[in-house]
């Protein structure tokens, strides 16, 4: 049976250089918090309008490492990730129907039922991942007045206009004094060749111009009181409003998927720049996408998988189910700045390499310690530690924890010995980088789509069975559960520790 170790979270005085990437400055800084002790961090969360889908799981779980190892490093965290539940509109522009509204006009629901539905999948998908929940889990509906209030400030400031209702960031005036575009890399000139005007946008003075608050067409669903109009925030509003209101004026990391670095995040560092005088973000922080035939993975190309389908093996792209564990594992294999890209192949491959580390913690659990180890044990914890603070390399953390198992392994086959102190490295290792850490659930503790409990009670019956075969000298029996065992893609072995199986 797993051993499950306990661990709680060190807080340690150990220096730690923690060196994270800065989207804004192109290299790697070493992180150093506003205030000491303190760390605030603004991730984007989901616009609630249907499932979760693979490339929700990334900046999920990306962000959950970091906000796991910040909280291990003894900083006090406070974690704000947003729901988006108005304001977002279809091809991320001033035009077309708000993606809640939308469906729910099209389900014949409240937005607000629309909202509620898909947010509680969203939670439960969460969840199943392993991710922890943030501090806090604004709602951009519920800061209206606030969002006014900041449309008020920018336009105080003169880098706003209203027309016909709505109400606009004027670009080329901010871009005069400041420079729009420094986020991700782009010039005003190279924006206006490639910006069109759209139907509907005579109101803007510019087609790079974006809406702070939208007037409500009569259809519009969702629509409330402000000084120019009956209408709703702009998108990208709700994000600077939130993070402030929450975090202060400046505050240390935002994060968020590549995708949204332009527009959405270069629209933040505007408005907060004309709102307050000055940028609110010192870190900014992007996961790389999840492709599919090279190809982001998204709703608006209607190639996705939502998470729930990966997990049933429903979708016709999948070739078998994947638990929530190997999906968490397949994302940490690869850093987080560079691309994914499904495959089954892959998938498949994260799966047997999530199973053998497992079966070496499984077996770690089993050992007893020898009187003096045969083999060196490297400081594999601070090889983690290393790679952890190099921009949260969870590749090379997991590749440590391979080696690692490689020892296990040896010992555990009766080709090495451990002694006590060894084997207590080795078990706080796993126990913090793989569980704490990397947020693997071991086992049944995984509640995969398998649903691994009643599976591992019934192979620990038969293990059973067969050591009662064994000391009545019953051979035949004995043979018999092994041989079957090892047809079905079972591994068996006889150890001075007693049994032990795995899958092979």
């Amino acid at each position: 049976m797993l051993r499950r170790l306990q661990y709680s979270s060190l807080h340690f005085n150990m220096e730690h250089n923690l060196l994270i990437y800065n989207t804004l400055h192109r290299q790697k800084e070493l992180f150093k918090p506003l205030h000491d002790g303190h760390v605030g961090m603004y991730v984007c969360g989901p616009t609630v309008y249907g499932d979760a889908h693979l490339g929700h799981a990334r900046p999920a779980i990306t962000f959950d490492i970091l906000y796991r190892y910040l909280r291990h490093l003894g900083y006090k965290v406070r974690y704000v990730r947003n729901i988006t539940d108005v304001g977002h509109l279809e091809h991320d522009a001033d035009e077309g129907e708000d993606k809640v509204a939308k469906k729910a006009r099209l389900e014949s629901l409240e937005p607000m039922e629309v909202v509620q539905m898909y947010l509680n999948r969203y939670h439960r998908d969460m969840e199943a991942l392993n991710v922890l929940p943030p501090s806090i889990e604004p709602h951009a509906s519920g800061h209206i007045i606030e969002q006014i209030e900041y449309v008020k400030k920018i336009l105080e400031s003169g880098y706003a206009y209203v027309s016909e209702g709505s109400v606009y960031f004027d670009v080329e005036k901010y871009n005069q004094s400041h420079h729009y575009g420094k986020l991700s890399g782009r010039n005003i000139d190279e924006l206006r060749n490639t910006t069109r005007s759209l139907d509907g946008q005579s109101e803007k003075r510019n087609p790079l111009d974006f809406a702070l608050w939208k007037k409500a067409a009569p259809e519009h669903i969702m629509h409330w009181p402000s000084p120019w109009s009956e209408g709703f925030p702009g998108w990208h509003l709700e994000c600077s409003t939130m993070g402030e209101k929450y975090l202060g004026e400046t505050f240390d990391i935002h994060g968020g998927g590549l995708d949204l670095m332009f527009p959405h995040h270069e629209c933040e560092i505007a408005q907060s720049v004309a709102a307050q005088g000055h940028e609110a973000v010192h870190y900014w922080m992007h996961n790389n996408m999840i492709t599919i035939n090279g190809k982001k993975m998204g709703k608006s190309y209607n190639n996705f998988i939502t998470l729930e389908q990966f997990y049933d093996g429903s979708h016709p792209l999948l070739e078998q189910a994947y638990s929530p564990m190997v999906i968490r594992f397949f994302i940490l294999q690869a850093h987080y700045r560079s691309t994914v890209d499904f495959s089954n192949a892959a998938l498949q491959s994260a799966e047997k390499a999530l199973l053998k580390i497992t079966d070496a913690y499984r077996r770690l659990g089993n050992l007893l310690p020898d009187e003096k180890s045969t083999v060196e044990v490297p400081d594999f914890t601070a090889q983690c530690y290393a790679a952890m603070d190099d921009d949260l390399n969870t590749p090379q953390v997991i590749a440590i924890l391979f080696d690692a198992a490689r020892i296990v392994n040896q010992a555990a086959d009766g080709l090495a010995k451990l002694d006590a102190a060894d084997l207590a490295r080795l078990r706080h290792l796993f126990d913090l980088f793989l569980v704490e850490l990397l947020g693997m659930r071991i086992g049944a503790e995984a509640d995969t789509a398998g649903n691994l409990k009643p599976f591992e009670g019934a192979v620990d019956l038969l293990m059973e069975i067969r050591k009662n075969a064994k000391s009545n000298k019953d051979w035949a029996t004995s043979d018999l559960i092994r041989n079957k065992l090892s047809e079905l893609g079972f591994d068996v072995k006889d150890t001075k520790n007693g049994v032990e199986w795995s899958l092979k």
